[in-house]
C-alpha cells in the first residue's frame, strides 16, 4: 500500500505513484503529462481521448493510441469533420480503438464544430481557462490532486455551450492536467521541475505512434 507520495522509479528518481503502476505509463508521465499543448488538431486529439477515457482506464486508451490516430485521420479537425457514413461504420468494426457509438459521433461531431472555428480558437479558448499557477500550490500526495476545480467546471460548460460533447468537468480537467494548464505532479516528483526528457529511464518504452 502507498501513502500517496511520490514513489522511486527504477532509476531512483520520485514520481508520482500511478506512473509506475504499469510500464507503459513512465514514458507518458515523464515525458507528456503535464507538458504543455498547443495547436487546434493537438487539442482535438487529447480532447477527443479524453472523452473516449470516460468510464475506462487512461491505460486502456494510451495503449491504443496508435490505432485512435489511424483510425481518425490523425486527429486533423478538417479531417475528421469530412467523415462519411461510410467511415463511421468503418470505426464501429476498428478493433484498434474504442468502439463505443456515443463516443465515435461525438467526436466526429465535434470534429464538424470545431472546422467552423477560426484558426487558433480552439487552442485560445482552452487555455483561457489555464488558472494562476501562484494560486495553486504543488500536491504532496494523490489526494491532494482533484478531480474537478471550477475553472474545468467553466471550460466544460463553455465547450458545451458551443456545441461540443462528451466535455464534462472532469474530462475538461483531464484534458487540463494532460495539456499542461495545470501542474499537477506531486511536489516531490522529478517531472514537476526537471526538462522533458532528462530523466527517462534507460530500457523504458515509449508510446508514441
Amino acid at each position: 500500500m502507498t501513502d500517496g507520495t511520490a514513489l522511486a522509479g527504477p532509476d531512483g528518481a520520485l514520481r508520482c505513484p500511478w506512473a509506475l503502476s504499469t510500464e507503459d505509463y513512465v514514458a507518458y508521465h515523464d515525458e507528456e503529462w503535464g507538458r504543455p499543448v498547443h495547436g487546434d488538431d493537438a487539442l482535438f486529439e487529447r480532447l477527443s481521448l479524453e472523452a473516449f477515457q470516460s468510464g475506462l482506464s487512461w491505460i486502456t486508451i494510451l495503449r491504443r493510441r496508435p490505432g485512435f490516430r489511424a483510425a481518425f485521420a490523425e486527429f486533423r479537425i478538417q479531417k475528421v469533420a469530412a467523415f462519411t457514413e461510410e467511415d463511421r461504420e468503418r470505426l464501429l468494426a476498428d478493433p484498434g480503438i474504442i468502439r463505443n457509438r456515443a463516443k465515435i459521433d461525438a467526436t466526429v461531431g465535434n470534429a464538424r464544430v470545431l472546422a467552423d472555428w477560426s484558426p487558433g480558437e480552439l487552442d485560445t479558448l482552452i487555455w483561457s481557462y489555464a488558472p494562476d499557477p501562484a494560486t495553486r500550490p504543488a500536491p504532496k500526495t494523490v489526494s491532494d490532486v482533484p478531480p474537478v476545480t471550477p475553472e474545468s467546471t467553466a471550460l466544460s460548460k463553455d465547450l458545451k455551450k458551443r456545441g461540443l460533447r462528451f466535455v464534462g468537468p472532469t474530462t475538461a480537467y483531464a484534458l487540463m492536467q494532460a495539456c499542461g494548464l495545470v501542474d499537477d505532479h506531486l511536489e516531490a516528483c522529478v517531472s514537476r521541475t526537471a526538462p522533458a526528457g532528462s530523466h527517462r529511464p534507460t530500457g523504458q518504452p515509449g508510446d508514441r505512434a
